[in-house]
C-alpha cells in the first residue's frame, strides 16, 4: 500500500510540473501566473530559480539592516525601503528579488504593485546557497540595470561590502569587518555599524 502510494504521489508530481513551461522557457507572463509563496523564485534567461529558504542568521541579519536603513531613509524622507519576497525586473526576462531594495522618491514611477523596476540600492545578505549569484552574476545585472548601489553583506565573514556604479561598472567603495562602519555613497551622512548589522 506504501508504494501505491508513493508511485500515485510522484505520478500527481510529475503531472503538475508538466503543466507548466520546461527550464529555458519560462516568460515574465508564466512567472507572475506562479501560484503566492513566501519563497523568493527568480526568473533569468527562462530559467526560474528557487532560492534556499533563509536561516534565522540571515533573518536576523536583513532584519539588523532593515531596522537601520529605514530609520535613516524614514527620518530624511527619501524614498521607499522595501524587502525581500518582492519582484524587480532588471529588464524584460530578467527578474531578481533583493533582500532589500531602496527606490528613492524621485524615481517613483518605478514603483509598481506586482513589480518594481531597477531600484537605487539593492542589498543582498550572502548564504551558502546564494554566494555564487549574489558575487557574480548579480553583481554583473545590477550593474547593468544601472543600480546605483550594490551591498554585499556576508554574515559568515561578518564583512560588508559597499559598490557605487561608476561608468557601468561597480567600484568599491567600502569594505567594513568587525568594529568598523559601512557607509554609502547614495546617502549621504548614513553609516552602520558592523557589529549592529551582525549582533
Amino acid at each position: 500500500m506504501a508504494t501505491l502510494a508513493t508511485t500515485d504521489t510522484q505520478r500527481l508530481t510529475t503531472e503538475l510540473a508538466e503543466i507548466w513551461p520546461r527550464q529555458g522557457q519560462w516568460t515574465e507572463t508564466e512567472y507572475f501566473q506562479l501560484p503566492d509563496t513566501n519563497r523568493i523564485v527568480e526568473l533569468s534567461e527562462g530559467v526560474l530559480s528557487l532560492m534556499p529558504p533563509p536561516s534565522d542568521l540571515h533573518q536576523k541579519v536583513v532584519a539588523n539592516l532593515y531596522r537601520n536603513f529605514y530609520t535613516f531613509v524614514a527620518e530624511h524622507d527619501l524614498g521607499i525601503l522595501r524587502f525581500a519576497p518582492l519582484a524587480v525586473r532588471l529588464w524584460p526576462g530578467k527578474i531578481r528579488e533583493p533582500d532589500l531594495l531602496l527606490v528613492l522618491h524621485e524615481h517613483a514611477d518605478r514603483i509598481g504593485d506586482l513589480v518594481y523596476g531597477s531600484p537605487d540600492l539593492v542589498i543582498e545578505v550572502i548564504s551558502p546557497g546564494t554566494r555564487k549569484i549574489d558575487r557574480q552574476d548579480k553583481f554583473y545585472e545590477y550593474a547593468q540595470a544601472g543600480i546605483g548601489e550594490y551591498w554585499l553583506v556576508d554574515p559568515e565573514n561578518e564583512t560588508i561590502e559597499v559598490y557605487t556604479l561608476e561608468d557601468g561598472v561597480y567600484m568599491l567603495w567600502v569594505s567594513a569587518k568587525q568594529r568598523e562602519q559601512a557607509t554609502s555613497k547614495l546617502l549621504s551622512g548614513f553609516a552602520i555599524d558592523c557589529q549592529a548589522v551582525f549582533a
